[in-house]
């Protein structure tokens, strides 16, 4: 549990005015002080993230924001970072002072709403409030005595309204192959490889596959030529890197199916459809149009940079003109989308999938089409029709636009 990646947790967010108790909750159920607490409004000054074994729920990180209510240019700095850590929830948490539910609580309330997250109200202090309310949980967070009681509630709460997906972990592969599938992976160890190490998203393909009982062969794509003559039987299924698919496309036989892991993940973290739709724009994009080469997390960028250097080279190469490419990085998501013709997204191995959802959403919301690399990279090749072949409906969409 402890070695779970943040991107494969139960995200949830806790939200509530200045002092209404949202760190003492955390505290209560998490049983230890995580966040600090004073009696003083305003003590948590940023998002506080911890992460929790919450059984029957699994690991999950909590969000504890800071509170809503304070009007300062301060104040209203951290509501908008509060805000934000709504994106990559997968579950609000409002925390009222007793049973006051005021505009403060309905600004949260309908915050929540535009992102349809489900909400769990916690009325809180008991202790000095008369509350009445039936429709949350009723605490006092500074009685330690109380945390078994309340932690039960709580997941009771959570079990109700958790999205579906968070009791039964999503197969990369399962729809794909049978169990007991002959599987190659295709992994370039060029200078975007970690050294000594795997992709997080190559690491989860390879899991996915053994818990199918597949048979999992793993090679450099200068080796995959010499591999497939090998097979006394065709792979049951190929799965590429995205940065070589039209070299794997053309040595692969037609009657192979085969796929990329960005396009996996495509699926696994966001919504193939929306990124299979959003990529048609790529091809008409004109000269100076601005295109949002979005990444989810940081990492040191160097020379050939898929989402920096080998994208934007490649729109220009296959389409003849030369967009304006601007590039973002971590948790910063621009406002102003309407200003880009289209969003280039990273795979979002490393993020929350319900991130990646808020993002394409927001998008949507804007007009603007949004993709992501491997998407992307299979259109320019020529690959597309093929790599998303195998997911039902998906090639339709495809081949309707």
């Amino acid at each position: 549990m402890e070695k779970t990646q943040k991107a494969l947790r139960l995200h949830i967010a806790l939200l509530g005015r200045v002092n209404s108790g949202k760190s003492s909750f955390l505290n209560l159920v998490a049983g230890q002080d995580i966040s600090i607490t004073s009696e003083i409004a305003g003590t948590t000054t940023d998002v506080v993230e911890k992460t929790q074994e919450l059984i029957p729920l699994g690991p999950v990180v909590w969000l504890d924001t800071a509170g809503f209510g304070d009007e300062t240019k301060l104040g209203r700095e951290r509501m908008a970072r509060s805000l934000k850590s709504l994106d990559k929830a997968d579950v609000a948490v409002l925390v009222c002072e007793g049973g006051e539910i005021g505009d403060v609580e309905r600004q949260i309330i309908q915050e929540v709403e535009k992102r349809a997250l489900p909400l769990i109200k916690v009325y809180n202090k008991a202790d000095k409030f008369d509350i009445t309310q039936t429709d949350g949980i009723v605490v006092n967070s500074t009685d330690k005595s109380s945390r078994d009681k309340v932690l039960n509630m709580f997941k009771a709460e959570l079990i109700k309204k958790a999205p579906e997906e968070t009791f039964a972990a999503p197969s990369i592969i399962g729809d794909l192959v049978k169990e007991h599938s002959n599987v190659v992976l295709v992994i370039p160890l060029d200078d975007q490889a970690p050294k000594g190490r795997l992709l997080p998203l190559q690491v989860h393909v390879i899991r996915d596959c053994l818990d199918k009982g597949c048979t999992v062969t793993s090679v450099k794509e200068s080796e995959y030529a010499e591999a497939l003559s090998r097979f006394k039987n065709k792979p049951d299924l190929v799965i590429t890197d995205s940065s070589v698919v039209d070299m794997v496309n053309r040595l692969t036989p037609l009657d192979v199916p085969l796929t990329t892991f960005s396009i996996l993940f495509a699926r696994l973290k966001g919504d193939l459809f929306k990124l299979v739709e959003g990529v048609k724009v790529v091809r008409k994009l004109q000269d100076g149009d601005k295109v949002l080469v979005a990444e989810s997390c940081t990492h040191h960028a160097d020379k050939n940079d898929i989402g920096r250097v080998k994208i934007p080279n490649l729109i220009r190469k296959i389409t003849g003109k030369n967009p304006e490419f601007v590039h973002i990085a971590g948790c910063d998501f621009p406002d102003n989308l309407e200003e880009y013709k289209l969003v280039i997204h990273c795979g979002g191995c490393m993020s929350p999938r319900r991130l990646i959802l808020s993002r394409i959403n927001r998008c949507e919301q804007a007009g603007v089409p949004i993709t992501n690399y491997g998407v992307c990279i299979s259109e320019l090749t020529h690959a597309l029709p093929r790599v998303i072949e195998v997911f039902k409906g998906v090639s339709e969409t495809y081949k309707n636009l």
